[in-house]
């Protein structure tokens, strides 16, 4: 886990600023509209950072995962004068995170106390890790990899809605297609992440009612639905979302590869380690897990 997180600060210090080294510089209004939304992440990062080492919640970022694109998107779009490549983006980001922060508020995770809430179960297992015996050193990796590196990565990921607004490019049916594929995938994050709740629901109530006898709920996992052919179909539809989310800025220049791929790389590259790590806990609770780990997919199905 900690290579893995080294090699995503590594990544993220160096992919975008070689990829803009190579690429066509930024127009007066990017670099403008860049400074900006950097300036701002930045603020944001610092506001996690303090709230978590305050409250002892580390999930801050988590909150609001969700909804800094919206933000982000949604500036360029105004930025743009309204461009209606850029518009049609930040609608579909919109939506995207409009269903996130649904499927993230009904776990308990936003009260009136901000800072308080449900936190990711996660890091509290990492941070019974060795290698975070000293306090300075979560406190470390709270500030460099939750609040600068993940505060970082959602701005990246959301970057290609500004290299797209230096085109002149009109709307065409390119855009429409992409968002098409946009939206499906987002219905089919929906999808599994509805199947999971469905299925923690009636195992605890199972549970709680001691009735916890069949096997679909004993084992603990759900192996079901959509989870049936991929572990993590829910993290599929995530990383398609925002690789297709980049293409627009394909059928804006015409160009396939360009310097905001940095941030959908990087997310690829996040969504592995997270996979890893999270699928090392179950196997750890769940004594079928590995039997469901060599017989289905990690982020595709596997036809055997």
């Amino acid at each position: 886990m900690l290579k893995t997180i080294l090699l995503l600060l590594i990544a993220l210090l160096i992919l975008p600023a070689v990829a803009i080294y190579f690429d066509d510089p930024l127009s007066s209004l990017q670099l403008v509209m860049l400074t900006r939304v950097t300036i701002f992440m930045l603020s944001v990062a610092a506001i996690c950072f303090i709230t978590g080492e305050l409250s002892g919640n580390y999930s801050q970022v988590d909150k609001i995962w969700s909804i800094m694109p919206i933000l982000y998107t949604g500036y360029f779009a105004w930025a743009s004068d309204w461009n209606s490549r850029i518009t049609l983006m930040a609608v579909i980001a919109a939506i995207w995170g409009i269903r996130l922060t649904y499927n993230f508020s009904r776990r308990g995770a936003y009260t009136w106390k901000f800072w308080a809430g449900e936190e990711d179960y996660r890091w509290k297992i990492l941070r019974e890790q060795p290698m975070f015996n000293s306090k300075w050193k979560w406190t470390a990796f709270n500030l460099f990899f939750i609040c600068l590196y993940q505060n970082s990565l959602i701005l990246l990921f959301t970057l290609p809605a500004l290299m797209a607004s230096g085109s002149e490019k009109p709307l065409g049916p390119a855009d429409w297609v992409l968002a098409i594929i946009c939206i499906t995938a987002i219905y089919i994050e929906w999808l599994a992440d509805q199947q999971q709740w469905d299925f923690q629901q009636e195992k605890h109530r199972r549970i709680d009612a001691n009735q916890n006898n069949k096997k679909l709920y004993s084992d603990g996992f759900v192996s079901t639905g959509l989870w049936r052919y991929v572990r993590h179909p829910n993290y599929t539809a995530e990383q398609a979302i925002w690789v297709f989310f980049y293409a627009f800025t394909i059928a804006a220049t015409g160009k396939w590869l360009n310097w905001s791929a940095a941030g959908c790389i990087l997310l690829l590259l996040l969504f592995q380690g997270s996979a890893d790590f999270s699928e090392k806990i179950s196997a750890s609770k769940y004594t079928g897990y590995s039997d469901y780990q060599k017989r289905t997919g990690k982020f595709l199905p596997t036809w055997k």
